[in-house]
């Protein structure tokens, strides 16, 4: 008699008998008829007993531990090196994950072709689910690989051929395009079905720590942008990364969303080119290359995403409204935190945002998750509202509270030497940052602590700058 189970298809949650609602995550309709396979990889998968300390699960000494070295790989790439935390670390396993068409399997043969070429690794094999040897070979040869580097192509969609191909070549790294696409013989489920993916995804950690390859897995993403399939996925991978951008063109974002070897909220900026993805050393010159001068609602905020400043620029529009619930419309920025910092400025500091529509992005398709961001949203409303513009040599942060204050925030002062070493003179930032003397000298700093204080300071400021 064959034994099965029901795996909801959004939670990776298992249960003996099919129920309409999910009683972990609530989601109706998501629960799929599997069979539990026999055999001890899946078992690992679903308890999380696998061993993944190359050690073949005996105890290790900690100083035997701490005295194994950390090998890492590099890109070929600076950029993403630094992204990683300095390269691929020997034994790990990489996810990314981006939209379709962002540009995933080109970064995914470049990342492949630059460890080749390098020989610093007995060699890599490519798997795909998804194209032929032949597409990936011509893909790999239009990014200049020569023909004799030592790179594999596996163009299956069984895990069985990917494991029978590592055993017989040995490879240092193992890319997997895409993880979606890729089932185990012993489970009965489809590709890309809850059961197959944590199946999968155990047996290439086990195979990456246990054998010190590093794999590198593409995984698709759902519409609202989340990583497709269980959140064990994620759990299971040492890294995470998140390949975003415009299909249509424009800088393409690679974030680390973890990492258990670096920091993670690093970021990467690439363009897309015909000759595959390049890096941007400076993409705050990128993202502020066509702002417009001298027009109201622009301003220009400085985050911190990882280690390095940012500077981008945020508009904002403020028009009458023609509906009975004014509209909140937020691009590259939290749409929520929008109708807040709208209320928080009709409340406390008096715009008269209440019956007007009000839309606010950030330019050039880059996003800001940080609230340091929400002062940069408030000066860009309150100038669109008074419709003046502000100084062009002008950069904004600070975090606005629902009292209407503005908190001080972390990082000041590498965030005024970013905005210092791109003409920046002025700054608008929370009065605390101030009196606690972040401000590098050469730029010109003004507090604020409430936010009444800020469509003031723009009107005086924006008077000043038309004489």
């Amino acid at each position: 008699m064959k034994s099965t189970e029901f795996v909801c298809q959004a939670c990776g949650a298992s249960h003996t008998r099919w129920v309409g609602k999910c009683p972990r995550c609530e989601g109706w309709n998501t629960l799929v008829e599997e069979r539990v396979p026999r055999g001890k990889g899946a078992g690992g998968a679903r308890s999380g007993g696998i061993s993944v300390s190359g050690t073949g699960g005996a105890a290790v000494a900690l100083d035997e531990a701490l005295s194994q070295e950390t090998v890492r790989v590099s890109t070929g790439m600076t950029e993403i090196d630094r992204v990683l935390g300095g390269g691929l670390v020997e034994g790990s396993v990489v996810l990314l994950g981006g939209e379709p068409g962002v540009g995933k399997s080109t970064l995914l043969g470049q990342l492949v072709s630059n460890i080749a070429t390098a020989g610093s690794t007995r060699g890599v094999l490519y798997v795909t689910g998804e194209e032929s040897a032949t597409q990936v070979a011509g893909r790999l040869r239009r990014l200049g690989v020569p023909d004799t580097a030592p790179l594999r192509i596996v163009a299956s969609g069984e895990l069985e051929d990917l494991e029978g191909a590592v055993q017989k070549h040995d490879p240092g790294v193992v890319a997997v395009d895409s993880v979606q696409t890729l089932r185990a013989a012993d489970l009965e489920s489809s590709a890309g079905s809850v059961g197959q993916l944590r199946e999968v995804t155990a047996r290439l950690v086990t195979m990456a720590k246990q054998q010190r390859r590093t794999v590198l897995l593409v995984g698709h993403v759902t519409k609202d942008g989340s990583l497709a399939g269980p959140k064990v996925l994620e759990h299971l991978v040492d890294v995470v990364v998140s390949f975003d951008g415009q299909r249509s063109g424009g800088p393409r974002l690679l974030r680390t969303v973890k990492n258990r070897f670096g920091a993670s909220g690093e970021l990467a900026v690439l363009e897309m080119t015909r000759e595959g993805l390049r890096e941007v050393p400076d993409p705050s010159a990128l993202f502020l290359a066509e702002r417009p001068k001298d027009v109201p609602g622009s301003v220009v905020v400085v985050s911190a995403d990882g280690a390095r400043p940012l500077l981008l620029e945020v508009q904002a529009l403020v028009t009458p409204s023609a509906m009975p619930s004014p509209r909140r419309v937020a691009t590259g920025v939290d749409g929520t935190r929008l109708a807040i910092l709208a209320a928080v400025l009709a409340q406390r500091a008096g715009l008269s945002v209440r019956d007007r529509d009000v839309f606010v992005s950030v330019a050039g398709g880059a996003s800001i998750d940080e609230p340091a961001s929400d002062l940069a949203v408030a000066c860009a409303i309150a100038s669109s509202v008074v419709e003046l513009a502000l100084p062009n040599d002008l950069a904004v942060f600070g975090e606005v509270g629902l009292a209407g204050e503005v908190r001080a925030v972390p990082r000041c002062t590498p965030r005024l030497e970013e905005a210092l070493r791109l003409g920046f003179k002025r700054a608008l930032i929370p009065r605390a940052n101030v009196e606690r003397g972040e401000a590098p000298a050469g730029i010109s700093v003004h507090g604020v602590s409430h936010a009444r204080e800020v469509a003031a300071w723009i009107e005086r400021k924006a008077t000043e700058g038309a004489r």
